[in-house]
């Protein structure tokens, strides 16, 4: 049985039909699909005002950021109190910029002081404890939690120079912000006394040696050596050998300079005058010499006034002159 032409035009006008809703159907569901993803797209590229969290608890300031679509960068920091702990101290950006949602905001927090309560500091060294003191400042951004009183006071006793006695603040005070803490700072025995040694005789660099052990302070002279007289030695020295003396009194010592010096080398005299001190500080005199050699001449506890040293060394050669491991004072020699 065949098909009429009738029956083939129905046939077709009717898969027509149903091809165009179709494909109108499909139209329609990629719009709605395209039009989700924009209006996603969009609501993720919104834009959000930066709250003011600065001067806020933390915990506050995350909940702020977070009902604006902001998130935290966080950076810690010591302060001069420990009132501020856990406590925004800066924010970037600003309070009051419009900015997308989803930016980071960069939150410095507050850690408080570095240290909480005043250590014991009796019995051990003040030039130790000044150092600690100050590397705690370093590693507090440059803040002074602890500055020591100056001047301060000293006392003889029994104990080593430079010893602390007694301290105010007591230890294990709490501290909440910056403070100054006294020391009482041992001066030695009262009325200590040494016998002076033979230096008469010896050459300078042998004397150096003796020096560095004695507990006395020296002070060299130079002059040209006579007829019977050996060059770069001590010939004269006052007090005389085995004479007992105050202990760091100064002892004057007259040395003979060298008949001749080869070339390129300086003989002379190191001098300095270094700030008195209520008791001796570790003194040394180095010499780098042109080689890039560093040598050491003289390493002394030295109570001030001035500071003499003979040296014979290559021209050029830079003499560095450090207290407590502090330079004080540099120069070539030529």
């Amino acid at each position: 049985m065949g098909l009429n032409l009738s029956s083939i035009e129905d046939y077709v006008a009717n898969n027509l039909r149903l091809f165009i809703f179709s494909a109108f159907g499909l139209l329609i569901f990629v719009g709605i699909i395209a039009v989700s993803v924009f209006f996603i797209a969009v609501r993720g590229s919104e834009q959000t005002m930066v709250p003011d969290v600065t001067g806020k608890e933390l915990t506050e300031a995350l909940l702020e950021l977070q009902v604006k679509e902001l998130y935290p960068r966080l950076q810690l920091r010591y302060t001069q109190t420990s009132r501020d702990k856990g406590y925004i101290l800066e924010q970037e950006p600003r309070p009051g910029q419009i900015v997308k949602a989803g930016r980071r905001i960069r939150l410095v927090v507050s850690q408080g002081v570095i240290v909480n309560r005043v250590e014991n500091f009796i019995s051990r060294n003040i030039d130790e404890v000044r150092m600690e003191l100050m590397e705690i400042q370093a590693a507090s951004g440059g803040i002074p939690l602890i500055s020591i009183k100056d001047p301060m006071m000293y006392n003889f006793s029994s104990e080593i120079p430079g010893t602390i006695l007694e301290q105010k603040p007591e230890p294990g005070f709490d501290i909440s912000g910056p403070i100054t803490i006294e020391f009482v700072v041992s001066r030695g025995r009262e009325h200590q006394t040494v016998t002076v040694p033979q230096l008469t005789g010896i050459t300078f660099t042998r004397a150096l040696e003796l020096i560095s052990s004695s507990g006395i302070n020296y002070r060299f002279t130079v002059r040209d050596r006579e007829s019977a007289e050996s060059g770069e030695t001590i010939v004269t020295q006052t007090p005389a050998a085995d004479t007992v003396i105050p202990i760091n009194s100064v002892v004057d010592l007259i040395l003979t300079a060298p008949d001749s010096v080869a070339e390129g080398t300086v003989f002379g005299l190191f001098s300095y005058s270094i700030p008195p001190n209520p008791y001796p500080l570790a003194v040394r005199l180095d010499a780098q010499l042109p080689t890039e050699e560093r040598r050491r001449l003289i390493s002394v506890n030295y109570s001030g006034g001035d500071f003499t040293v003979p040296y014979k060394l290559p021209s050029g050669t830079v003499l560095i002159l450090s207290m407590l491991n502090r330079e004080l004072h540099r120069e070539i020699i030529r």
